[in-house]
């Protein structure tokens, strides 16, 4: 296999040295480096918080603290993907609350 190229064409091809060829505008190179320094990673202006990136479970029972007697609506947000986890959490929380019985209406993922 033969090739006709140059050291010095061989290394401007890879991007190594030799001459860099000139740009067209090199104004255009210069801003775009300038605004390029100006962006800083990190928080958003205007936001306080935030926001959680972890997976979240919302658990929805219905509680009461007497049997059959009258039910309320629980809500509980997990910050688990283990359904069986987030449904324990809520009803150690509802417990906490003085509730007795349960019934699980829904366990949905929220984003």
């Amino acid at each position: 296999m033969s090739s006709d190229l140059t050291e010095d064409e061989m290394r401007q091809a890879l991007g190594l040295g030799g001459t860099p060829a000139s740009p067209a505008d090199p104004s255009a190179i210069k801003t775009a480096r300038c605004t390029a320094a100006k962006v800083v990673p990190g928080r958003r202006a205007g936001t306080s918080k935030l926001k959680s990136r972890s997976p979240k479970l919302r658990v929805t029972l219905l509680v009461s603290k007497e049997f059959e007697g009258e039910s309320v609506v629980f809500v509980h947000d997990a910050d688990t993907l283990s359904r069986f986890d987030a449904e324990q959490e809520a009803k150690t929380l509802a417990k906490k609350d003085k509730y007795r019985f349960f019934e699980v209406v829904s366990i949905k993922p929220i984003g």
